[in-house]
């Protein structure tokens, strides 16, 4: 029993994917976390952004920008 024991211990097989699976949980949670903190902030940026585009298209296609 001890010998079979040993044996588990030192078998590194599933190593490689357990560390990934802990690498994704990790960037998951940070991601979760970074975007719930700057969630707001971020949508205020694309929108200015896609205001901008909005109006940079309405003057060289010389129209007036739409709202």
């Amino acid at each position: 029993m001890k010998k079979i024991i040993k044996k588990l211990w030192q078998d590194e097989s599933g190593v490689t994917a357990v560390e990934y699976g802990l690498i994704a949980g990790v960037m998951s949670a940070l991601l979760v976390t970074v975007l719930g903190l700057f969630g707001d902030n971020l949508k205020e940026l694309f929108e200015a952004i896609a205001d901008k585009i909005s109006e940079t298209t309405a003057q060289v296609s010389g129209s007036a920008p739409q709202e």
